[in-house]
């Protein structure tokens, strides 16, 4: 299993509109992705911890590996 990173609001942004997330709204730092075929997220606009990146990955029915593909 893949550790997850540490990584900024930004990257995540970019690797889950791969999948056809869009920004749907956004209140001061957090921006809400929605995605046709797939459960609304929230993701910060700054540091993103392993917990919070999980708890993303997991309402956006991604494993980790799935999500380091992505970033690439």
């Amino acid at each position: 299993m893949t550790r997850l990173p540490v990584i900024e609001g930004k990257e995540v942004i970019k690797a889950l509109a791969k999948l056809g997330y869009k920004q749907a709204r956004q209140k001061g730092s957090h921006i809400r992705l929605q995605c046709p075929d797939r459960k609304s997220v929230t993701v910060p606009n700054h540091l993103v911890g392993r917990g919070l990146l999980r708890k993303i990955l997991r309402d956006a029915n991604l494993s980790p590996d799935e999500f380091t593909k992505l970033l690439k």
